[in-house]
């Protein structure tokens, strides 16, 4: 954001002593499992729209987060790591990175700044370069759009040694800007913005100033059920781990059906693969469904409105993972 007041006019353009144009549009943020896409969506827009965390292949949907500035407006779309699938939620991921990339007007590409570029870097770059990009006769690229390199985890690397991972990246793709950045440290966060809307098409503001995801109310709870439990569980959290918001009922009169002051009652679902995995999210007593509550009471409030009650019931559906039917029940 600029520091100079400004106006918008008619067409969408900024007024003032350092007028230009509104840009907005649809970035694909891609790369491989856990390379921080959803740390740095969430750090950019400065609340919690994905689940972050340690395990591969946390994220599942495609999430997307809204940043508004005075002079653009980014639709942030936090995508499943492009990997091998092994199962046929693993396919269902990738179809999903599929429909992501179909209509974006922007592409960053993450690469994790204490890793080497490896087998999976390169299968991403020839998939975006088969959906953006046309090869000219002397074999460079053309890109239809605009390819941003964001060089995560900066803090795990001395300055010498980013500098020699810079260069490196920039010898590996004909990016069209390359920036360094740690989500967790909030360093050079306000580059990235900048870099992310320099690249970005003029267009009209799409969503209200603020709006900051497009996700349904069931969904985003869902998504803080299962990121809780990730916490709560780390390792021995089971992957085949699902989360469905089965209902959000508002109190109201059974008479005239007037709605009055009271808590929400919402009902969720959580799903694994065995009989054997249902003691390990229920805990002892039922210790970790309290922990879960507890820390999610302030945020489902948040959402939903009011204050409510979380109704956590597990259940198992065996082979979720590669059944389709069960996969699209659970909302894949």
């Amino acid at each position: 954001m600029t520091d100079t007041a400004a106006a918008t006019n008619e067409n969408g353009t900024m007024e003032g002593a350092e007028a230009r144009p509104y840009r907005s549009g649809f970035v694909a943020v891609v790369g491989r499992p856990n390379v921080g896409k959803s740390t740095l969506i969430n750090a950019l827009i400065g609340k919690q729209i994905a689940i972050a965390s340690s395990r591969p292949e946390t994220t599942r949907k495609a999430i997307r987060g809204i940043l508004t500035t005075e002079d653009a407006q980014l639709v942030l779309v936090d995508t499943p790591g492009i990997h091998r699938p092994r199962t046929l939620l693993g396919q269902r991921l990738n179809d999903i990175v599929d429909e992501s990339l179909s209509d974006v007007d922007e592409v960053a590409f993450l690469l994790p700044a204490d890793q080497e570029i490896g087998p999976g870097d390169r299968r991403i770059l020839s998939r975006l370069r088969s959906d953006f990009a046309v090869k000219r006769e002397d074999g460079t690229f053309a890109w239809k759009v605009p390819l941003v390199a964001v060089v995560t985890k900066i803090d795990e690397l001395t300055r010498e040694r980013l500098v020699a991972k810079l260069i490196e990246i920039d010898g590996f793709a004909d990016f069209a800007d390359i920036v360094p950045v740690s989500a967790l440290g909030h360093d050079n966060l306000d580059e990235v913005r900048k870099v992310l809307i320099e690249h970005m098409p003029e267009g009209p503001q799409m969503y209200p100033e603020e709006q900051i995801s497009e996700e349904r109310p069931e969904d985003t709870i869902a998504e803080l059920i299962r990121g809780a439990f990730l916490e709560q569980l780390d390792d021995e959290l089971p992957h085949s781990l699902a989360v469905v918001v089965d209902s959000i009922d508002y109190p109201e009169d059974n008479e005239t059906g007037e709605a009055y002051d009271g808590k929400a009652d919402v009902r969720v679902s959580i799903y694994v693969e065995r009989d054997s995995q249902k003691p390990i999210i229920i805990g002892k007593g039922a210790s970790n469904l309290t922990a879960v509550k507890k820390r999610l009471r302030t945020p489902v409030n948040r959402i939903v409105g009011r204050k409510s009650r979380l109704d956590l019931h597990v259940k198992v559906a065996k082979g979720w993972q590669s059944d389709p039917k069960q996969l699209e029940r659970l909302g894949f």
